[in-house]
């Protein structure tokens, strides 16, 4: 990143633990065993899928907000 900042770094803190939560949440819909601290057992196609999945997820709530639907359904 150009601003110094490393790129998996929250820039709302305020939104920290709410994406945590979908992380673990996501990872228990697609059947990772996501657990707090070392992960280092999951391959980085389980990650992925994870990180992906989350991506996926945060854009649909955005073009949901943007066409005035609101919600969080995803």
């Amino acid at each position: 990143m150009t601003n110094g900042q490393s790129s998996n770094q929250v820039t709302v803190p305020e939104a920290r633990q709410a994406l945590n939560n979908m992380k673990y949440e996501i990872a228990r819909e697609l059947g990772i065993n996501l657990k707090q601290g070392d992960n280092g057992d999951l391959t980085a196609r389980e990650n992925g899928y994870v990180g992906g999945y989350m991506v996926k997820k945060m854009i649909r709530q955005a073009e949901q907000q943007m066409a005035g639907q609101g919600g969080s359904n995803g």
